[in-house]
């Protein structure tokens, strides 16, 4: 069976928005948990999931490394009783590393992360990583697009098409670009809310390409209660003459390798062309 719809769910309210008072519990820089709030939003996604008929629940679930993800992640895996798959692709995006200041976090492996969430199963390996030196908008967009035209063969080949309905957890940016390249509109408006859900099918039954795409939901909130929060648009970055801002990379890491980077072909279908 051919993958026929894909979610998109951006994390829940993060710690940091409530507090400077926080801790990384994974220990990689940037990686605030979520605030109370929401883990309540999380629990919330999760008794949307679980209301739908069983024939429209995600099958399999991916989610970003960081940890406000995997928790926001959590309850829809435990209620669908689903393991939950890092996946490095649907990374936080950072605006490029001003030069000399070192290169941008980047979390751990899946072997890592279940010490933190239990849910996570090592069965899956990231076939996509983004720089650590950052992206502009339009790199970002880019990587979206490699990295949705490598996953839909790639779960449907490994899985043996088990696999019809995906969940992907990730953060507003990134899931701006994977719903733009999903229609083939990188101008569409779209901002995203915390815990909102984007629901995509194909536009006919003859190809899930990429670009083959609309969307039934777009980052809809009617199933919190406090409907949308936090929203967040490409709009809000700040640009100069076009291009957004470059930012600090973490002090320390002027010296690490930026590796690996891009789509990990040794982990896709046979025949597939990067």
């Amino acid at each position: 069976m051919a993958i026929d719809r894909i979610y998109l769910a951006r994390h829940g309210y993060r710690m940091n928005w409530v507090t400077e008072d926080w801790v990384s519990v994974t220990g990689t820089a940037r990686d605030p948990p979520l605030a109370p709030y929401g883990l309540s939003q999380a629990k919330e996604l999760a008794d949307f999931f679980i209301s739908l008929p069983e024939e429209e629940r995600p099958t399999i679930v991916l989610s970003s490394p960081y940890h406000r993800c995997l928790q926001t992640a959590q309850p829809t895996a435990e209620a669908l009783k689903l393991p939950i798959y890092v996946e490095h692709g649907l990374s936080e995006w950072y605006s490029p590393a001003a030069p000399g200041t070192g290169l941008h976090p980047r979390p751990g492996q899946a072997t890592d992360l279940r010490t933190h969430v239990p849910e996570i199963s090592d069965d899956w390996q990231s076939i996509f990583y983004p720089t650590r030196k950052g992206e502009d908008a339009p790199e970002m967009h880019d990587r979206s697009h490699d990295f949705l035209r490598a996953l839909i063969p790639t779960v449907e080949h490994k899985y043996g098409g088990k696999h019809q309905r995906i969940l992907l957890v990730s953060h507003a940016a990134p899931i701006i670009g994977l719903v733009r390249v999903l229609v083939d509109n990188r101008a569409l408006p779209l901002r995203v809310g915390t815990c909102s859900i984007t629901d995509l099918r194909p536009r006919d039954t003859l190809s899930n390409a990429v670009g083959n795409w609309e969307a039934i939901k777009l980052a809809d909130s009617s199933h919190l209660e406090e409907g949308a929060l936090r929203d967040w648009g490409f709009e809000d970055a700040v640009y100069i003459d076009g291009k957004v801002i470059n930012h600090h990379g973490e002090p320390g890491t002027e010296n690490e390798k930026d590796e690996p980077v891009g789509l990990q072909v040794h982990l896709l279908p046979p025949g597939f062309q990067a």
